[in-house]
Order: structure tokens, then sequence, then C-alpha cells
């Protein structure tokens, strides 16, 4: 039986993958860190894109190699430093542009584009809200924790590939802003288990119907 193939490019907290496996599908989480969700054998440790380009072959942290013929699903998680709106005032100090800054954030919108068009049916790339000078594309949607029950308001953006936007499930009352309440680093940019789980709920069906049309005609079944 086919499994459904999901990266998790640029995720070390393996919030997502750990959703995606328990679903059953062939998930892994990519990050340039060691990956701090209890599953190395479910990482990989290193630069993402060597993994865009398929077929590829790599080893997770375990150790063991695997080959993947073709991603299905790509969930990208490109960095937002130099991208974000929220960081304006460095990229302007005193009004003045800020020029190995505004050079970041281009590699930095270089490698966002790599991520959108991966070679994958389904695709996902998150960021928050970017700075209008990188000239990000349209997004497709935005999700809020507090749509699926959490406390927390932290607004994302989501530019989408053939997938539908999350639609809101249990909107939390009294809902707190994440960003004002955590102090950067990882705990800032984590993910949400709220979410993760709502992508499997909204998303996986979906990518199943449409992959099993696909592969119908080759006598391939999936899980």
């Amino acid at each position: 039986m086919k499994k459904i193939t999901v990266l998790i490019a640029c995720e070390e907290s393996q919030c997502e993958t750990i959703e995606f496996r328990h679903a059953g599908c062939l998930a892994f989480s990519c990050d340039l860190q060691k990956c701090s969700g209890g599953h190395p054998e479910w990482h990989v440790q290193g630069d993402v894109l060597r993994l865009f380009d398929t077929p590829c072959t790599f080893k997770t942290m375990d150790g063991k190699s695997h080959t993947v013929k073709q991603w299905d699903l790509v969930i990208a998680h490109p960095p937002c430093t130099y991208l974000t709106k929220a960081a304006s005032t460095l990229l302007f100090p005193g009004k003045q542009l800020n020029q190995e800054r505004y050079s970041k954030g281009l590699e930095a919108r270089e490698f966002f584009m790599r991520c959108l068009e991966v070679s994958a049916q389904f695709v996902c790339v998150e960021n928050p809200v970017p700075n209008r000078i990188f000239q990000l594309p349209q997004p497709s949607c935005y999700v809020q924790p507090y749509f699926f029950g959490d406390k927390w308001q932290k607004k994302t953006l989501y530019w989408l590939k053939n997938l539908p936007p999350l639609m809101p499930t249990i909107f939390a009352p009294n809902y707190k802003s994440w960003v004002h309440c955590t102090r950067g680093g990882k705990k800032r940019s984590k993910s949400f288990a709220s979410i993760a789980k709502q992508m499997v709920v909204q998303w996986l069906p979906i990518i199943k119907e449409s992959l099993k049309k696909n592969n119908k005609k080759h006598n391939v079944a999936l899980d």
C-alpha cells in the first residue's frame, strides 16, 4: 500500500510531522537544527533544498537511509526574520535603508520562493505578514490559533497550492497575543498542535481522494 509522502520543511519541533505520522503518512521533518520533537528517526538534519529535487535519498538522524520518489505534500516554514513586517524598524533605521539587512531579506525571499515552487501536487508555505518591499506573492489565507480553540492570537499567512484554506472550528474566547507573551527564539516561532491537527483533518481526505484518482489508471492503492 502506497503511503502519502509528506515533507515538513524547516521544522525542528516535529509538531506537524507527528500529526501526519499518526494519520498514517510517511512524513519527515527537515531543519538545520536537531529535532526537539522526540523522533530523530523521522528527522533530517541539514539543508532542505536537497530534498526538493525528487527522487531523493537521504538519511534521518538515526542513520537510516530513505528514498522518496515524489513528495505528495510539502509544508514549509521558511525563516521570516528578514521578511516580516514586524522588523520594518530594523530595515529602515533612521528612515534609511539598511543595505545589509535588505540583502539578507532578498536571500530569504529567494528561499521562500523555492519553497513555494517545490515540485509537489500540494503545497503550503507559512509566514507572518511580510514587508511589502520584498514583494511576496499574495497569500491564499490566514489563520489564528484561536480559530481552533487555542487561547492565543498569532496571525499567520498561508500560501497554498491545490489546498483549500483551513476552516475555523472553535473560536476561543479571551485570547491573548502570543508575540507579546513570548520573547523570540524557538518558543515564539513554534507551531500549534491545534492547527497541525486541522491540517490532517481538513486536508488529508482531499489529498487522498486526488491521489486515488491520479493513480487509479496505474492501479496503485493508497492507505
